[in-house]
C-alpha cells in the first residue's frame, strides 16, 4: 500500500469567486458514448492529455497544470456529457506496517501503532526482564541488544542462542528488537530479555519443561514469562509454578491457540496466566484465535452451579495476523516493489532475483503477448493460474511479473510445486492497482531476509508481554497482577460490547494503561467493575417440545435493553424487565442484559439443559 501525505487547500478570492478546483494528480474522468470515444481520445491527446484508463462509456487522462475549469473549457465538445475528477481511493486498512526494506531501513510494525506502544518512551533503567519460553534466539539476527540478553542452555533442546526454528527468533523480536534505524522496532526495545529453550528436535515439550522452566525465569529475575505456546490438559504441577511466579510478583502471559475453536489451551488457561487472543490490523478479530468459556460449573444435578471466571479465558487481544519481526538470518523470504520510485507493500511469490524496468500491462496474461518484451509484467489475477500468467510473461520476453489481487487486500500465493519460471514474481493489493496500472517503471526484488511474517495468538502474546514490561518500566512500583488488571481496564472494547470470549476486554492500548496508573495508581483507584448496575435471574424449563429460559432484571436506566447470549446479541427489546428464550438445543448458555447501547449490564448468568 502506498504511503502518500498530501494536503487539501481552498483559496477563496471573492465571495462572489468561482471555485477552481485542482483534482489529486490532475486527473479527470470523462464520461462518452463508447461509439464517439474514438474522436474524444484524439482531441484530448492533441490537447496534451495523458490517457490513462479507457473504460467502459469513459476515459481517464492526466492534464499536467490544469484544474477542472480549465478541463472542461478544453474538452468543449457535443459528444462529451460530463468532466469530472478523478479521485484518489486509499487503503481502508486502519493500521498498516511500514512500506519498505527491512535489510536496509527500519520499519514499525503495525501493532505497534495500534497498541499505542509508539507512544510511550521505555524506561530502560528500570530493570524490567522478559523470560521467552520457546524455541531459542537466534544470535545471527543482529537486532538486539545482545549484551542485555541471556539464556540458559539445555541438554536435550541445545544451545538457547541456536534455533530451534525462527518461532522463537520471531517473538523475541516482537517484545525487544532494537531501536537501531534497521529492521524492526520491538513494543519494548532493548528490554533485558532471558531465552529459555524448550522444543526438541521435533518442535515440542512437556509440562514439566515450562515447569522448571518457569523455576529458571525466577532466578533469572525476570519480571514476565511469555509463552507463545499450548496444549491440551492442565498439569498441576506446571499450574503451581505459574502461580507461585505470579503470587511473587510477576507476570505470565500465555496465547489461547489458533484452532479457531472454544477449547481451552493451557498454560493460557490457569488462573494465573494471561491469556491473550489475536486481532488483525482492521480490530477484527483473528479466524483462528481460540474462544474458550469464562464460565466454570461445579457441582452435578439440582446441585449444579455455574461461576464466571475472566482469569481462564481471553483476556486481551494485540495484532497477531501477518505480524513482521525477526528471523534468524537469511531463514526468510522478503520481496520489495517500488513503481514510478515510490515504495508499495507487496508479496513474495517466487524466483529470487531482481527486475528493472518499464511496465507493460498484460491484462490477465491468457497468452504471450510481443509486447510484455524486456519489459516488468502488470497482470491482473483471474481465469488461469499464478503459474502460468508469471510463464505467459516469461515466455513473452518479460523481466519480472507483478500480479494484483483482485479483492481487497494483499494477493498471497506461490508458483505451484512444479514452478518452471525464473522470473520474479510479487504479490500487489487490488488498493494499489489503478496506480501500478499508471506506472511506467518499477523495480522488484525477491531475496532472503532477516525479517518475515507470521501469523497466530503466537505472535499476539508477545506483543502484550513487550508492552507490559513498557508500562511496567515506567511503572516499576506496581506488581505483575496491577499490570495486567491495568492492561484489561484500558483496553479497547471490542466485539460485543463489554467483555466477551473473543476478546476478552478488548485490545491493548499501552499509552491508555500507562496513563491510567499514573492517574489512579497501582491499585486502579476509580477502575469500573465488570458488572453495571442490572441485576439479573433466570429460569428455565420446557415447554411444547423446547428448551425455554426466562430472563428477569431489575436496574436497567434506558427505554431498551439489549439481551446477549453467549457472548453474542440476542435480542434488543423493552425494559420491561423481563424476557423469554426459548430454542430446541441444548448445552451451556449464558446470559447478560445491558442498557441499550451501552456497557452498563448485569453479571453475566450460565444455564443448563
Amino acid at each position: 500500500m502506498k504511503i502518500s501525505k498530501f494536503t487539501t487547500s481552498v483559496l477563496t478570492l471573492a465571495v462572489t469567486a468561482a471555485f477552481s478546483a485542482q483534482a489529486a494528480d490532475d486527473r479527470y474522468i470523462i464520461k462518452v458514448d463508447n461509439s464517439k470515444k474514438g474522436v474524444v481520445k484524439a482531441l484530448a491527446k492533441k490537447l496534451g492529455a495523458d490517457l490513462k484508463v479507457d473504460g467502459n462509456g469513459f476515459i481517464a487522462a492526466a492534464f499536467s497544470g490544469k484544474n477542472l475549469a480549465d478541463v472542461k473549457g478544453l474538452l468543449n465538445n457535443p459528444h462529451i456529457q460530463m468532466v469530472e475528477e478523478d479521485q484518489r481511493r486509499m487503503p481502508l486498512s486502519l493500521y498498516s506496517d511500514d512500506v519498505g526494506n527491512a535489510m536496509t531501513e527500519q520499519l514499525t510494525p503495525y501493532a505497534v501503532v495500534q497498541s499505542q506502544a509508539d507512544q510511550v518512551a521505555f524506561n530502560a533503567s528500570a530493570g524490567m526482564k522478559v523470560c521467552i519460553i520457546d524455541s531459542g534466539l537466534d544470535r545471527s539476527n543482529q537486532d538486539f541488544e545482545w549484551n542485555n540478553i541471556t539464556g540458559d542452555n539445555d541438554s536435550g533442546t541445545g544451545n538457547w542462542d541456536e534455533n530451534g526454528g525462527p518461532h522463537g527468533t520471531h517473538v523475541a523480536g516482537t517484545i525487544g528488537a532494537a531501536d537501531n534505524n534497521v529492521g524492526v522496532v520491538g513494543m519494548a526495545p532493548g528490554v533485558d530479555m532471558h531465552i529459555i529453550k524448550v522444543f526438541n528436535t521435533d518442535g515440542w515439550g512437556y509440562s514439566s519443561d515450562l515447569a522448571y522452566a518457569a523455576d529458571k525465569c525466577s532466578a533469572a529475575g525476570a519480571n514476565i514469562i511469555s509463552m507463545s505456546l499450548g496444549g491440551g490438559g492442565a498439569n498441576s504441577t506446571e499450574e503451581n509454578a505459574f502461580k507461585a511466579f505470579t503470587a511473587a510478583g510477576g507476570l505470565v502471559v500465555a496465547a489461547a491457540g489458533n484452532d479457531g475453536n472454544d477449547v481451552r489451551s493451557f498454560p493460557a488457561g490457569y488462573s494465573s496466566v494471561m491469556m491473550v487472543g489475536a486481532n488483525d490490523n482492521n480490530n477484527n478479530i483473528a479466524d483462528f484465535s481460540q474462544y474458550p468459556s469464562c464460565s466454570v460449573t461445579s457441582g452435578k444435578g439440582k446441585r449444579q452451579t455455574t461461576t464466571t471466571d475472566e482469569t481462564i479465558c481471553v483476556e486481551v487481544t494485540a495484532g497477531g495476523v501477518d505480524t513482521l519481526s525477526t528471523y534468524p538470518a537469511g531463514m526468510a523470504t522478503s520481496a520489495s516493489m517500488s513503481a514510478n520510485g515510490v515504495d508499495f507493500a507487496s508479496s513474495s511469490m517466487e524466483n529470487p532475483g531482481n527486475a528493472i524496468g518499464n511496465t507493460y500491462y498484460m491484462g490477465t496474461a491468457e497468452a504471450t503477448d510481443s509486447g510484455a518484451n524486456g519489459n516488468i509484467c502488470v497482470i491482473d489475477r483471474g481465469v488461469i493460474s499464478f503459474h502460468d500468467k508469471v510463464e505467459n510473461c516469461e515466455n513473452s520476453g518479460g523481466i519480472g511479473a507483478i500480479l494484483i489481487n483482485n479483492e481487497a487486500g494483499m494477493l498471497y500465493g506461490t508458483l505451484g510445486d512444479t514452478n518452471a519460471t525464473t522470473i520474479p514474481a510479487v504479490g500487489a493489493t487490488f488498493e494499489d492497482r489503478a496506480d501500478l496500472l499508471a506506472a511506467t517503471t518499477a523495480i522488484l526484488t525477491i531475496g532472503t531476509s532477516d525479517y518475515g511474517f507470521m501469523s497466530g495468538t503466537s505472535m499476539a502474546t508477545p506483543a502484550v508481554s513487550g508492552m507490559a514490561a513498557l508500562i511496567w518500566s515506567n511503572h516499576n512500583e506496581c506488581t505483575g497482577t496491577e499490570i495486567r488488571d491495568a492492561l484489561k481496564a484500558t483496553a479497547q472494547d471490542s466485539g460485543a460490547i463489554g467483555h466477551d470470549v473473543n476478546f476478552g476486554s478488548g485490545i491493548v492500548k499501552a499509552k491508555a494503561a500507562s496513563d491510567y496508573l499514573t492517574a489512579n495508581g497501582c491499585g486502579g483507584g476509580v477502575t469500573p467493575p465488570p458488572a453495571g448496575d442490572i441485576t439479573l435471574d433466570t429460569t428455565t424449563g420446557r415447554a411444547k417440545g423446547k428448551n425455554y429460559v426466562d430472563l428477569n432484571w431489575s436496574g436497567a436506566s434506558a427505554s431498551s435493553v439489549d439481551i446477549y447470549r453467549d457472548g453474542s446479541l440476542r435480542t434488543t427489546t423493552a425494559n420491561d424487565g423481563s424476557f423469554r428464550d426459548s430454542f430446541r438445543a441444548s448445552g451451556s448458555f449464558t446470559y447478560k442484559v445491558c442498557d441499550q447501547g451501552s456497557d452498563n449490564c448485569s453479571s453475566e448468568v450460565t444455564v443448563n439443559f
